[in-house]
Parts: structure tokens; C-alpha cells; sequence
């Protein structure tokens, strides 16, 4: 039975979401910077998954300044300086 429970802790812990800056809405990008297009805007109150992050675009937002991005979905990137992870560094492996 053991192996059961793993799996689903591994599962849950893929799962993981982190909210986003309080009262602030967040443009999603098709990549790592202000300069790749948006995607779509995710409101207020939102939280995400961080599938993996990357480097790029240093930006300075609600939880200060990174260089950090967060993949939340294909083809789709927020800074990590919008949303909580309770970390300065990454919580996620590197995007291949």
C-alpha cells in the first residue's frame, strides 16, 4: 500500500499552485520577457502551477526584483516576481 500513497503524494505535489500577487492581475507571456506577446491576463485572486522556470527578463513586481520565469503552462510564462513562492531562488527544475 505503500506504493499507492507515493504515487499520490508525487502526484498532489505536481499539483502544486502559488498565488499570485495580492490585488494584482498578471499578463501572461509566450516567453521569458515583456517583450514576448501576451497571452492572456490572469486576474486577481488567480493561482498558478510552475511546471518548470527559467531565466530571462529581470522585471521588479509585488515580491521584488528576479530574474526568474514560471512556466504555468505550454507556451505560457509569468515573472516569478508576481507570484508567491516563498522563495528567492527557484522551486522548480529549469526549463529544458
Amino acid at each position: 500500500m505503500g506504493g499507492v500513497a507515493d504515487a499520490e503524494s508525487l502526484s498532489t505535489a505536481a499539483l502544486k499552485t502559488y498565488p499570485i500577487a495580492p490585488g494584482t492581475s498578471v499578463n501572461v507571456r509566450s516567453g521569458p520577457g515583456t517583450h514576448y506577446p501576451i497571452v492572456r491576463t490572469l486576474p486577481a485572486g488567480s493561482s498558478v502551477p510552475i511546471y518548470c522556470q527559467c531565466p530571462g527578463e529581470t522585471v521588479s513586481g509585488y515580491y521584488g526584483t528576479t530574474t526568474i520565469w514560471d512556466n504555468i503552462a505550454n507556451g505560457q510564462f509569468v515573472s516569478d516576481a508576481y507570484v508567491k513562492t516563498g522563495s528567492d531562488g527557484y522551486v522548480a527544475g529549469r526549463c529544458a
